[in-house]
């Protein structure tokens, strides 16, 4: 199992990130940390080793070579890449692949690429035998003042 990781993505799906960065840890117990592709580029960058877990959106759109290359560097420094989009060429860079089998306009891309995310996030919740349903801590209602 693994006790953090990355995820990252940008443009609208940097919200995205944040979301399955928020579900794992909310049902997992990983520390997980949101990025913008861009700004993990200068300075966290220098976290990533061999088997450095980081998660990749890489959404169809004027944005995905750039993320694409990214990731590929990542995965040249022995980053383990979870990636979650409906590109080829991103999707080979993974050695844990999400494939998203539809296609939508990138400003709606959010909404479907961060369904694996959940589910992944799901997964890991079974597999480490808690239960998703009663997570630590949660609470229902937020106070503010």
């Amino acid at each position: 199992f693994i006790d953090y990781c990355v995820v990252a993505s940008r443009g609208y799906n940097y919200a995205t990130a944040y979301e399955i960065a928020l579900k794992l840890k909310e049902l997992t117990y990983v520390m997980s940390e949101p990025y913008s592709s861009a700004d993990f580029q200068h300075g966290p960058v220098a976290l990533v080793e061999h088997g450095f877990p980081v998660i990749a959106v890489v959404p169809e759109g004027p944005l995905a070579a750039e993320l694409t290359d990214f990731f590929r560097q990542l995965r040249e420094r022995g980053a383990d890449l979870v990636v979650i989009s409906a590109l080829a060429g991103a999707l080979a860079l993974a050695q844990t692949p999400l494939p998203i089998p539809v296609t939508v306009p990138e400003w709606l891309s959010p909404i479907v690429n961060v369904i694996p995310g959940q589910l992944f996030a799901l997964g890991l919740t079974l597999a480490k035998r808690f239960d998703p349903d009663h997570p630590r801590g949660l609470r229902k209602v937020t106070l503010t003042s």
